[in-house]
């Protein structure tokens, strides 16, 4: 988990708001201090893991999963995003 990982999660999560986020790798960009090649980088690395999935496919738009609910929350340790699990 790096913080770019990290600063998309929580954008997603849009905690303040207590209303998640539904966005595609360019607005996520946008909305952070990371380039649109990074984000789009790390958005399928996520994906990989189940942090993220799609929302709308075809329009390449990524929400938060549960497993990445879980992982802000606490409930899921990084140690077991590395492992495979």
């Amino acid at each position: 988990m790096t913080p770019v990982d990290r600063d998309i999660l929580e954008l997603l999560q849009n905690e303040p708001a207590n209303r998640e986020l539904v966005l595609t790798p360019r607005l996520i960009s946008a909305n952070l201090d990371w380039g649109r090649e990074t984000i789009r980088e790390h958005m399928l690395a996520l994906r990989d893991h189940g942090l993220v999935e799609y929302y709308d496919e075809e329009a390449g738009i990524y929400q938060l999963s549960q497993r990445g609910r879980n992982y802000l929350s606490g409930d899921l340790d990084a140690e077991e995003l590395e492992d495979g699990a």
